[in-house]
């Protein structure tokens, strides 16, 4: 919303947000209108009390007539019953309906940050959202609710008990009413004060919901710097920025509220100075005085109520509008309206002149061409920041190529809609996701209907199977939240058996076995090396294994692509890729092997030996024994390409 919307009170804008989060009642029009006929019912009756009380005192206390007395008590009996009685049905219909309302708010809110792209939620605090899913969904639920309905029924009464004054005297009736103008005013005016206050308070509360929300899921962080102290004194200057607007709005309420109360009680001073003269004068009746002061107790009743109400459309139009901003939001990815779905691919990507920049600053990729066949790998290199990521989310389209295009199967993926783009991409992520939930539903996120065998079978084929029957209710142990209770391998390995069950005919691994020790790595290692195949992947490398594993290594710097090849050939070629060899790969690989050898080891430095299998078991495979002379290789061809002179479009 535009900064001159926020900073309005009382203005056609405020109106237009409130009749839209009334537009929710729709859905419970029936329900509704039950309960609003029943506040029409129940102000009418509430009307009828002061009649009797006129009865009482003109026909039966004045009249010494005991039956019409005792008949007129029965009588504010049952009327009081049936007040009660309708009262309950009102409440009770009306809060069902504003449930409802938060219900559907709710739902609406969770779809529409689900369709979202990811470029809204990079420049949108989770804090943020969290508190106007809602402590703003609650603003509009009362509004819908309780608060409608003590207005409604603060102006039927109103209409209702004024035309029962008019009735019985005129003059008596203006006399009352001399203070609503004045009334009104005042209304509008701390509406217009209210307002932009309420939206800055709504607004301290989200970032303070923002911040306690970013310290609870960095708890480790924070105590690991021991940054408790500090974090706390930041918590605090935001909560005493809240503190001071909560005081304003408290003062501001609370000349509000006896200035109210105030011109009411004037007006009834008025009236029962007024009043008493005609009685004196025989132009009035005891009880019509009675009755009438009584009117007016309930002609104040709806006045405050009213004046009550006034703030809290402030606030509620403040929360509408936080609401409808994001459901108005426009995502960057939108699905074409004729998009058609991906049918079974092979799994040929092609990335065709591709440009890219975030949020429409400086790009970040520069005329990708990228082309992959079905079944094959490719392993993206270079260093961070160099747009590695950036490609593999462009591919399920997380965002949207700012140039260029992106095809599978020779459909470009805008084409496509996205539930049948992304179902055929299976993803592990850099930062690796898990619910809180248990192993095997986390296992079976994108594909829920999956069976407990196909569950196993994928935890297997992953390394995760035996570390899950060892936790207290294997696959259905609980994780915790984010994945809590297991350690970053565990996390890992439970992502790729996700991944895997969905069986998807493109792979995108993104640091995919960053997170893992060594052992765990070359298991996991081997069983990729058999499930990809068949699958066109795409992999962030960060081992010599997975690169040398690549049909077709690219190499990046600064979003561009500097060099493409083979391992071999980028060694002899690349001076960019044989130095990120020297300085990453050829490290992580050496502190394999050694942690391989000394595991085979004997305390004294002597390899054991199964006797049972004639010392084949436990020593180093031919894998490893080849890990060990390509090592060497690479070494000598590095050694060419450093001192030689690459090409400078190369290095």
């Amino acid at each position: 919303m535009s900064s001159d919307r926020r900073s309005s009170g009382g203005n056609p804008t405020d109106f237009r947000i409130l009749m839209r989060g009334y537009g929710y009642l729709r859905g419970h029009w029936k329900t509704v209108t039950g309960g609003y006929l029943l506040v029409l019912l129940v102000s009418i009756l509430a009307n009828v009390s002061p009649q009797l009380i006129r009865g009482i005192v003109d026909r039966g206390i004045s009249a010494n007539d005991t039956q019409f007395l005792t008949w007129a008590v029965l009588g504010f009996l049952g009327l009081w019953v049936a007040q009660g009685v309708l009262g309950f049905f009102q409440g009770r219909w009306i809060e069902k309906a504003s449930q409802g309302v938060a219900y559907d708010l709710r739902n609406q809110l969770y779809s529409k940050l689900s369709s979202l792209s990811f470029s809204y939620h990079d420049r949108t605090e989770a804090g943020q959202l969290l508190a106007r899913a809602m402590h703003d969904v609650e603003r509009m639920r009362f509004l819908a609710g309780r608060a409608t309905m003590r207005m409604l029924e603060g102006v039927i009464l109103l209409i209702v008990t004024s035309i029962f004054i008019v009735a019985m005297n005129p003059r008596l009736a203006l006399l009352a009413m001399v203070s609503m103008p004045i009334l009104l005013v005042q209304a509008y005016y701390y509406s217009k004060k209210m307002r932009p206050l309420w939206r800055e308070i709504r607004e301290q509360i989200s970032s303070m919901t923002s911040w306690v929300e970013q310290n609870l899921r960095g708890a480790r962080v924070v105590k690991g710097f021991a940054q408790e102290d500090a974090e706390l004194a930041r918590f605090e200057e935001e909560n005493k920025t809240w503190l001071e607007l909560a005081r304003q709005s408290v003062l501001i309420r609370a000349l509000n509220d006896p200035a109210v109360v105030l011109l009411v009680n004037i007006s009834t001073i008025f009236i029962i100075w007024y009043g008493g003269r005609l009685v004196i004068q025989g132009a009035l009746t005891l009880g019509e005085l009675i009755a009438f002061n009584a009117y007016i107790g309930q002609l104040a009743g709806p006045i405050r109520t009213l004046g009550r109400m006034v703030p809290f459309l402030t606030e509620a139009a403040a929360s509408g509008e936080r609401i409808f901003e994001i459901l108005d939001a426009e995502s960057d990815v939108k699905e074409s309206p004729d998009a058609i779905d991906l049918p079974d691919v092979q799994g040929h990507v092609a990335f065709e002149n591709v440009s890219f920049a975030y949020l429409g600053r400086k790009k970040v990729l520069r005329d990708i061409d990228i082309e992959v066949a079905p079944g094959q790998i490719l392993a993206l290199l270079g260093t961070t920041g160099s747009g590695k990521s950036t490609i593999i989310n462009l591919l399920p389209r997380f965002y949207d190529a700012t140039e260029g295009r992106i095809t599978i199967d020779g459909y470009d993926v805008r084409d496509l809609t996205l539930e049948s783009l992304r179902g055929q991409i299976g993803i592990v992520l850099q930062e690796t996701t898990l619910f809180a939930a248990s192993v095997r539903e986390n296992i079976a996120f994108g594909r829920p209907g999956a069976s407990l065998e196909e569950v196993v079978e994928a935890a297997k084929a992953a390394q995760a199977h035996d570390f899950i029957m060892e936790m207290p209710d294997g696959y259905e142990s609980h994780v915790g939240e984010r994945g809590s209770t297991l350690s970053g391998g565990q996390k890992q390995r439970v992502a790729i058996a996700r991944a895997l069950l969905k069986d998807p005919r493109i792979l995108i691994l993104d640091d995919a076995m960053a997170s893992v020790d060594t052992e765990t790595e070359r298991l996991i290692q081997r069983a990729l090396e058999r499930l990809m195949q068949g699958r066109t992947s795409f992999v962030i490398a960060q081992r010599l294994s997975t690169v040398r594993m690549a049909n077709q290594i690219v190499v990046l710097d600064r979003g561009e692509i500097v060099a493409r090849g083979t391992h071999a050939e980028l060694l002899h070629t690349s001076g960019l890729y044989a130095d990120i060899y020297e300085r990453q790969l050829r490290p992580r690989e050496v502190e394999a092997l050694t942690a391989l050898q000394s595991a085979t080891l004997g305390k004294d430095g002597v390899q054991e030996v199964d006797v049972h299998n004639n010392g084949q078991g436990d020593r180093p495979g031919e894998d490893d024994v080849g890990d060990e002379q390509a090592i060497a290789q690479d070494t000598e061809a590095t050694s060419v390409t450093t001192t030689g002179a690459p090409a400078a479009g190369n290095r």
